[in-house]
């Protein structure tokens, strides 16, 4: 059978810049940091460190009052973002006269899942005395609930499940939808991610690995510096990004607006160290990407790095792209744009998609922010983009991802372009 061409029909998210595509991406290119200090008065004592939040976001607004009180926070990024990218396809909420869904999913993507809702349950059993739980609590904190909610609130009648592989969860569930369309499994896919990790116990456990970047007060805003010599660590933060994916004769039969087209998925392990990234494991998932979209490493003009600010990992995955990209690598754009929306764990490969489809439709690519001047030799081998960069030729990109667990997932996209 052959393949089919998968579309990206639908973008949208909920991100520390708001829900507008247009000013998301043009403050990435401008190289703006939602970076900032976060002081919580959490119990038994507070926590400083640098975060990353969606302040204006108000899911009561944004699902109505009812369906936002079934949920947690993570559900209700992810379901906005969601909402917000099968509008951008064109697509109304309920089935139209002659469309059928049955073969019309979901896959979704979150590292924690409900973890609001767990940490408050200890909080209230084990600290505050209750008996009693909400009735609620399982339902919010279980991992499938955004997929379930969107399944439900969009009648879709297909595949309906969630991903979880750290970092990577998102880029894993888009990847996996691809494939199922790509196999004619499936028509059209609405899939991404969304984690909100600002709770008192997630942030323990990352201090705890000396992973977070201790930069507060005014200097938060440039705390995440992948690549640079003085990076110290990564900064969390919270948000959901979705993309619409469908079949190719599918869209173009109804008209659709078509953002790219993605033409490959690359998956790997490192099989080496639970936490330790591996050159070698992510260059195969690179090389898988690339293989699957029949593209050589000279028709990629830029690749989204998943670029941490982590001391040990930047540079190993800059050792990765020089072994994929060779004599190319020197010419090949590489940003990370953690930099400016920080790390949103399994939300991070969704967002990063989202930016590297609008890279290619606009024309433009987004900096690593904090960079210039800084750049580590350790890191050097290719083109790092130190400001954005606008009317430049980019024809086919790469998204990143990376995963405790050695997973790694690559997200190939081109320009859309017709048969």
């Amino acid at each position: 059978m052959t393949a089919r061409r998968v579309a990206v029909t639908g973008l949208g998210l909920v991100s520390p810049y708001g829900g507008d595509l247009p000013d998301f991406f043009t403050r990435l290119v401008a190289g703006e940091s939602a970076v900032h200090h976060l002081q919580t008065d959490d119990v038994p004592r507070p926590l400083s460190m640098p975060f990353v939040l969606c302040p204006g976001f108000d899911a009561r607004v944004a699902l109505g009052g009812p369906l936002a009180a079934m949920m947690e926070r993570f559900a209700h990024l992810g379901l906005a973002a969601a909402f917000a990218a099968w509008a951008d396809a064109g697509l109304a909420r309920q089935p139209q006269p002659g469309e059928h869904r049955d073969d019309w999913g979901c896959l979704w993507g979150t590292a924690l899942g409900g973890i609001q809702t767990f940490e408050r349950g200890y909080k209230d059993i084990w600290l505050n005395g209750r008996q009693r739980l909400s009735p609620l609590s399982v339902v919010m904190s279980m991992g499938n609930a955004v997929n379930a909610h969107i399944s439900i609130q969009l009648a879709l009648g297909g595949v309906s499940s969630s991903h979880s592989a750290a970092c990577a969860s998102s880029a894993v569930a888009i990847g996996e939808a691809f494939r199922r369309i790509r196999a004619g499994d499936a028509q059209v896919i609405l899939t991404g991610g969304s984690d909100a990790t600002q709770t008192y116990g997630v942030a323990q456990g990352w201090l705890a690995m000396k992973l977070l970047s201790p930069d507060v007060g005014a200097a938060a805003h440039q705390a995440c510096r992948p690549f640079a010599q003085d990076r110290a660590g990564l900064v969390l933060g919270e948000g959901g990004a979705a993309l619409v994916l469908e079949d190719w004769e599918h869209a173009l039969a109804r008209g659709a607006h078509i953002h790219a087209e993605m033409v490959g998925y690359g998956a790997s392990c490192d099989h080496s160290h639970l936490v330790r990234p591996d050159a070698g494991g992510q260059a195969r998932a690179m090389r898988a990407a690339l293989a699957e979209g029949a593209l050589a490493p000279e028709d990629v003009d830029y690749v989204n790095a998943h670029g941490t600010s982590t001391p040990e990992g930047d540079p190993i995955e800059i050792a990765a792209l020089t072994q994929v990209f060779g004599a190319h690598a020197p010419a090949l754009a590489v940003s990370a744009t953690k930099s400016m929306h920080g790390h949103l764990l399994g939300a991070a490969g969704a967002i990063e998609a989202l930016a590297t489809v609008l890279s290619l439709r606009q024309q433009a690519i987004p900096p690593t922010a904090h960079l210039a001047g800084r750049l580590d030799a350790a890191c050097a081998g290719v083109d790092h983009v130190l400001e954005g960069r606008r009317g430049v030729r980019v024809r086919a990109a790469l998204s990143n991802s990376f995963a405790f667990g050695g997973s790694n997932a690559v997200l190939a996209f081109r320009q859309a372009q017709p048969a």
